[in-house]
């Protein structure tokens, strides 16, 4: 039986969100201070391995309403102690959980995707409170949630079915997908339940128990994923939110009970959660950064390129890791694309994330919002051209406009670096051999959008270009039913489908004479 959880600390600057029982939360994704110049983890604890240190309380932590600027909780964040103490519960439960049959574990995921449909406008609200995503957008990201919980409960006995090999008369030999153990789960904010339910509904329901380290900056969030389960009927301990800082990631990833790790994040974060798994030899799924290419080519419908490309790019504020980011064209139809591209920018609706009407909220930092436009100036005083937005609103909140930059120079920040924020770059080309030229001129490698007519070009074009998923007239997105993630600097291992599911387990040949 697991370990019930302990209370936690009292403190008069622990608050309690939407009812739920006062709880320890994270500090928020790998911080700076906790990544060395190498990449590495910084060392925050001595002693035998499985052996935690005293720490002292640690400093209260705002959650701020990016749309107004406004305090919203305030929250501590856990100790050494307090991980040790999930982790204890998180191995308890893991002996029972393996042996669950799998046919329960789903029926439990399909319970949390009726959670999921019957407090969807909570959950929506919740997250645009915290990191400011449009509320259609956020009840929408709760709906494609439970369709993902859908899917596992329809498919993860298939998925994990015994797989037969040839073998000697008299012999049987097969694959078993067993469960590993205690996973790691290090999430971003951007889209605080679809990432961590892509992690649950596989992992957890191949009968691994799994502990979550949310942002700094969705608590909220990480508590209402938790109590999701808990009303779904899930055992304590078999998922938890571990309420951690960034800098006990490494204590955590020492732990011999932790067999594996997955994160979803910036390129230096994972570095350093790989590193310190890799020494330890544990089995890693990272999803980085991006900057997806979107190619218009000469024969495409310009209408529906500019209308989806101005959503690919400037949905959910454009912080997404797969958004469309350099729009690729060519010269054929550069001048009549930008024209339609900048119309479509031009006519979204900027303001109110809690509006329904509202297309795009603010950023989900007032720090973000300053580094992104520190990208456009940088890029515009390099000889970017700014067609369209390109200046921070003057209003209360952390809103930028949607801003298209053309005769984007090599090198300046919007071609080389990820720029995390409703920005687009234009290129124009004289080619096909052109286009994948520029559409691979990037250290990133995680989706790509191509835009023609012809459907047989389309392909060909996809083959060329270097990423982990390449949509031929549709916008670049995640789907439970195909694997997603990336190559080169975007990161490496598989999430969702078949595929993702088999990332943590243990893939046991058995022969049988």
């Amino acid at each position: 039986m697991a370990c019930s959880r302990p209370p936690p600390p009292t403190s008069s600057t622990v608050s309690v969100i939407r009812g739920s029982p006062a709880r320890w939360l994270p500090k928020g994704c790998l911080s700076s201070d906790t990544v060395r110049a190498d990449g590495s983890l910084r060392e925050l604890a001595t002693g035998a391995r499985n052996k935690w240190v005293r720490s002292d309380v640690r400093p209260a932590m705002e959650v701020v309403n990016p749309a107004t600027g406004e305090r919203i909780e305030t929250y501590e964040e856990a100790d050494r102690s307090t991980v040790e103490r999930a982790l204890d519960d998180s191995w308890a439960a893991y002996s029972e959980w393996r042996e669950r049959p799998l046919a329960d574990r789903e029926e439990l995921i399909q319970s949390a995707g009726e959670v999921l449909r019957e407090n969807k406008r909570e959950y929506g609200e919740l997250m645009t409170e915290e990191m400011g995503k449009p509320v259609s957008q956020a009840v929408a990201e709760v709906e494609k949630c439970a369709w993902l919980c859908d899917h596992y409960a329809e498919h993860a006995y298939a998925y994990l079915e015994d797989e037969h090999h040839p073998s000697p008369p008299g012999t049987e030999v097969k694959t078993v997908y067993e469960p590993i153990g205690v996973v790691l789960s290090v999430m971003p904010w951007n889209f605080p339940f679809w990432q961590v339910f892509r992690f649950i509904a596989p992992y957890i329901t191949a009968g691994n128990v799994g502990v979550l380290k949310h942002a700094s900056n969705v608590p909220g969030c990480a508590e209402a994923i938790e109590d999701v389960l808990r009303q779904a009927g899930y055992p304590e301990g078999v998922f938890q939110s571990l309420l951690a800082p960034s800098d006990l990631v490494d204590d955590i990833l020492d732990d011999d009970r932790v067999r594996g790790a997955t994160l979803t994040g910036s390129g230096p974060a994972g570095r350093a959660v790989a590193s310190a798994a890799g020494e330890r030899l544990k089995k890693t799924v990272l999803e980085l950064g991006g900057s997806d290419p979107f190619v218009v080519l000469d024969d495409a419908d310009l209408a529906a390129a500019a209308e989806t490309g101005a959503w690919a790019r400037n949905q959910n504020g454009g912080q997404s890791c797969i958004a469309a980011k350099r729009f690729v064209v060519h010269t054929d139809v550069y001048d009549d694309f930008v024209d339609r591209l900048v119309s479509e920018f031009e006519s979204l609706t900027v303001g109110d994330p809690m509006d329904e009407d509202t297309d795009v909220g603010p950023q989900a930092r007032q720090e973000l919002l300053d580094e992104l436009h520190e990208q456009v100036v940088a890029s515009v005083d390099a000889g970017a051209t700014v067609v369209t937005g390109g200046e921070p609103l003057d209003r209360d909140g952390a809103f930028y406009p949607p801003t298209v930059l053309a005769d984007v120079p090599a090198g300046c920040p919007a071609d080389s670096e990820e720029l995390f924020g409703p920005v687009a770059a234009v290129y124009e080309v004289d080619d096909e051999d052109a286009a994948v030229e520029r559409a691979n001129d990037t250290e990133f490698g995680l989706g790509a959008s191509i835009w023609t007519e012809d459907r047989e070009r389309g392909e060909r074009v996809a083959r060329r270009v270097e990423a982990g998923c390449v949509y031929v007239n549709q916008l670049t997105k995640s789907d439970p039913r195909v694997p997603f993630g990336g190559v080169k600097e975007s990161g490496y291992g598989r999430e969702l489908s078949e595929i993702g599911m088999k990332e943590f387990v243990n893939r046991k040949t058995v022969w049988i004479e």
